[in-house]
């Protein structure tokens, strides 16, 4: 989340809701005296992603970067 600029506190719900619906997994790591959240994408996760994404990429393709 802090790669793509997230906010735990805002964004939890939607987090929590995509757990509950097995898109995503959590896991809590003990780092000193804090606990580090890492979530991950789980299979069904993965198979929703290419269900959407991959038809979508059809679609409309990424322009290559060395097209310009």
């Amino acid at each position: 989340m802090s790669i793509c600029g997230l906010n735990n506190a805002k964004h939890k719900g939607i987090l929590d809701d995509m757990i509950e619906k097995g898109i995503l997994t959590l896991e809590k790591e003990p780092w000193g005296n804090k606990l580090i959240l890492k979530y991950k994408i789980s299979e069904k996760g993965v198979r929703i992603m290419k269900e959407v994404l991959d038809p979508y990429e059809e679609l409309f393709p990424r322009e290559d970067k060395n097209d310009k």
